[in-house]
């Protein structure tokens, strides 16, 4: 079958909305994965399509693999968005990326797109791992070797190192004004950026460091978001598809939910894609958003996935039809979370937990528990304990918040220390004991700083509701029916 590129769509009744002459590069986006070309890539080929403004072509560039450079390439930078589930859209071929690049491979390019005075914003989705901090203290982890490497000089592979690189290159050429949007699930994630940004730069060598700093204080915005969309792993299944609609072969197709959502606080050092005319909100209480999608829609994804993986449930749709299982993350946000937050204003707390629960339920989109239960101690403290926090700050017992940390303790515990995708799996094997029971594991993982704060680690509340969850989950791993025993012994408390 043909490759999906500008020549080959000319022989089919498929167009794309944006002429590659007519576009011109402005964005630089790090973390060119599934998400990002579903999301970030639509909207921006939507304000561009709305405002007549064809200045905000995306430069993409890949951050671990560089296999979305190599799909992309190809095909001129064209791929496809495939709706799946109610209310869906037609496939659609955006055309909004001009250039793909592996940041792992090119690294000085990285540094001179983002340096080069058109690109006037740099946009990131690089998942909470690649951010490369302490999230206790919020700075950057100057102890990891890879940032270590970065200020020792080396064409930076880090994305914090490629974005201050690019930043000190502007800085001494003098190509103006930019701004860094952060468009990943970590609360204030503008501010984080921002804080990490300067981090690096105040590590530089103080001749380096001084002038760079007053630069980016100058020059430099950070504004911070919200993102929604789900965005699942696409499958060989998904690239036939979309093949047999198009009459073409596309290797960078990603397939996703009809909703997607993105609101921005309108910070910015330079001129910017006018995103609102594509369906983003521009909001000064980003916060509120921030909040009310980890702690609600992104806690229950993961409470969702542990509670699946427990019992060897493939898919997060499969997962919340479990009653015991939909209860307790219905439960989780109605009777913890919620009360525990702030909502933007105009939110129905309770219609949008309903809503999180019927957008996962949807089969098509075959979210698996495997991928969303990855990177837990990147994940866990932001969308769990926090509610764990605020409930017993309150004066309650968060009882479901408990069941879903539980959940992940025990996944950490089970999963064979080869198959543990975590960046911190290592140092997760590394505490637990070899006989791993509720009364070993728990305390050992509570233990684990770079996951769980002391006040929490040392409060006998929340440590005698991980004993009673893990016991319950632990005890039901050889059931014969595993679902059902387990299911009944939570909707028992």
């Amino acid at each position: 079958m043909e490759r999906l590129s500008i020549a080959a769509l000319a022989g089919t009744g498929h167009k794309v909305a944006l002429q590659r002459d007519q576009l011109e590069p402005g964005i630089v986006h790090l973390g060119l994965g599934a998400f990002a070309r579903a999301h970030t890539a639509v909207f921006t080929e939507d304000a561009m399509l709305a405002a007549d403004d064809p200045q905000w072509g995306i430069i993409g560039v890949t951050q671990r693999s560089d296999a979305v450079a190599r799909q992309l390439t190809p095909q001129d930078g064209l791929f496809t968005v495939d709706e799946r589930g109610e209310g869906a859209a037609p496939a659609r071929i955006v055309s909004s990326i001009v250039e793909a690049i592996s940041g792992r491979d090119n690294p000085d390019l990285v540094v001179e797109r983002i340096a080069a005075p058109a690109t006037k914003i740099v946009t990131l989705t690089i998942t909470e791992k690649g951010y490369r901090f302490n999230p206790q203290t919020r700075n950057l982890d100057l102890d990891d070797a890879e940032t270590i490497a970065d200020l020792g000089g080396r064409p930076p592979r880090t994305t914090v190192g490629q974005i201050t690189r690019g930043l000190q290159q502007r800085c001494r050429t003098g190509a103006g004004p930019v701004t860094v949007v952060s468009c990943d699930n970590l609360p204030g994630n503008g501010e984080l950026t921002g804080t990490l940004v300067r981090n690096f730069a105040e590590a530089l060598p103080a001749g380096e460091s001084d002038d760079l700093l007053a630069w980016i204080a100058a020059n430099v915005a950070f504004p911070s978001t919200m993102v929604d969309r789900m965005v699942p792993a696409t499958t060989d299944g998904d690239l036939a598809a979309v093949e047999r609609e198009l009459g073409l072969r596309d290797e960078a197709a990603v397939v996703a939910e009809p909703f997607k959502q993105w609101v921005i606080e309108d910070n910015f050092a330079a001129d910017r894609p006018r995103w609102e005319e594509s369906g983003a909100l521009f909001s000064n209480d980003v916060a509120a958003w921030e909040s009310a999608k980890l702690r609600l829609l992104n806690a229950s994804h993961s409470m969702l996935a542990y509670l699946g993986l427990a019992v060897g449930m493939e898919t997060i749709a499969d997962a919340v039809e479990v009653d015991a299982f939909r209860t307790a993350c219905r439960s989780m946000m109605l009777e913890e979370a919620l009360p525990s937050i702030t909502l933007p204003a105009g939110m129905d707390g309770e219609q949008y937990c309903d809503e999180v629960l019927r957008r996962f339920a949807n089969p098509a989109l075959g979210h698996t528990t495997a991928k969303v239960g990855s990177d837990g101690s990147q994940k866990v403290g932001l969308r769990l304990l926090t509610t764990v926090r605020g409930t017993l700050d309150a004066g309650r017992e968060p009882k479901w918040a408990a069941l879903a940390v539980a959940a992940w303790m025990h996944h950490v515990a089970g999963a064979p220390a080869t198959e543990l995708n975590d960046p911190l799996a290592k140092e997760l094997q590394a505490v637990l004991p070899e006989d791993r029971t509720a009364d070993t594991v728990v305390p050992a993982l509570l233990g684990f700083r770079p996951v769980v704060e002391p006040y929490l680690a040392g409060h006998e509340t929340f440590k005698a509701l991980l004993l009673h969850w893990y016991r319950i989950i632990d005890n039901n791993k050889a059931s014969d029916n595993r679902l059902a025993s387990l299911g009944n012994e939570i909707n028992h408390g």
